[in-house]
């Protein structure tokens, strides 16, 4: 018998506003965020999830989660659209 599927066939978005999104720049393109490592306290999101960081209407963010580690740090990538600067919040 085949093992039962422990992913999820679909991905979920966590949205968090600008103002609220604490993060560290792992990597940077030109002063803007590209890869950035976050607490993911909210355990219904992993990897393969979507990272959405808003300001009002504007996005300024939008990347997958590539990874977690025991400590829910995660890392999210967003290679062409980024607008968060590349420092350490």
């Amino acid at each position: 018998m085949a093992e039962q599927q422990q992913a999820s066939l679909s991905s979920k978005t966590y949205a968090v506003g600008a103002e609220d999104f604490e993060f560290e720049t792992v990597e940077q393109n030109n002063g803007i965020a590209t890869v950035v490592r976050f607490k993911l306290t909210d355990m219904w999101y992993g990897p393969g999830d979507i990272l959405l960081v808003l300001d009002g209407t504007e996005i300024h963010f939008h990347g997958m989660i590539g990874a977690v580690d025991d400590d829910r740090q995660a890392l999210a990538s967003d290679s062409r659209g980024s607008l968060l600067p590349a420092t350490v919040q």
